[in-house]
């Protein structure tokens, strides 16, 4: 499940159904943040355990070199829109049939295409019209607010308080201050810096071994249930908040890291 160099698409193959049904799904994401997020998602494919036997992935971030104004919400949102067109065709093109689930039961191939944008609330503006877009176009939203470091930080404690004024450097704040996070950067280091913090470590997110995932499965929890206390229908409001795990179960096809 090595992540793809890029140029990669899904093309016609031979083999059939049988042929079809072997192949990796093809899962294509933009991410705001050029450092943590695509770490993560390496990390978590390497070590991760899928939901079902012989359903892989290979994923595209696709916009690794981006600037800062091609990594705002909306605009992601509207860049993957085409993104998705284009390899739905691609997909159309190799026999794969679109892939849902209604009523608990899987229609079409599971292997069909995803496009996923990860984005934080931050100080964004058009929050709530990215979502509108996503929605309208099938696109798929992994959200956290403040900032994924929310996500992070659940993997150490059950954190349920709203966020300073600063709310993403708080959030980044409290993640570093929690025990042991420092020493993953290396024997003896007592602080990190932000910047420095960007960089994912294994000891921060993996579950000890031979606890079936213990630490992934707590941190979900705690996540859905800071969710359910989101009341306003302004995702704006949504503090703290974050869905992650759904890009890992629905989007990457993990179980749990």
């Amino acid at each position: 499940m090595a992540r793809p160099k890029g140029g990669d698409s899904i093309t016609p193959k031979k083999g059939g159904a049988k042929g079809r049904a072997l192949r990796p799904r093809q899962v294509y994401v933009f991410t705001e943040g050029e450092v943590t997020e695509p770490e993560y998602i390496d990390l978590i494919l390497q070590k991760g355990v899928p939901d079902k036997p012989g359903r892989t992935v290979q994923h595209h971030i696709e916009n690794p070199n981006a600037e800062g104004k091609l990594r705002k919400p909306y605009r992601m949102v509207q860049d993957a829109v085409r993104t998705l067109r284009k390899v739905e065709r691609e997909a159309k093109a190799a026999g794969l049939k679109p892939y849902r689930v209604r009523g608990g039961v899987e229609e079409g191939d599971w292997n069909w295409p995803q496009v996923w944008v990860l984005f934080d609330r931050d100080g964004h503006e058009g929050i709530r019209e990215a979502m509108r877009l996503a929605d309208k176009e099938g696109i798929r939203i992994a959200y956290s607010h403040p900032c994924f470091e929310l996500w992070r930080l659940l993997h150490y404690i059950n954190y349920t308080s709203t966020f300073g004024k600063e709310a993403c450097g708080d959030a980044n704040s409290r993640l570093r201050s929690r025990p042991g996070f420092a020493a993953t950067y290396g024997r003896g280091v007592r602080t990190v810096s932000e910047q420095e913090s960007k960089h994912i470590r294994e000891e921060q997110v993996l579950s000890p071994k031979d606890t079936d995932g213990r630490r992934y499965r707590e941190a979900r929890k705690y996540a859905q249930a800071i969710n359910k206390r989101c009341e306003s229908s302004n995702p704006n409001d949504w503090d703290p908040y974050t869905d992650v795990w759904s890009f890992v179960e629905e989007g990457l096809l993990l179980s749990h890291y």
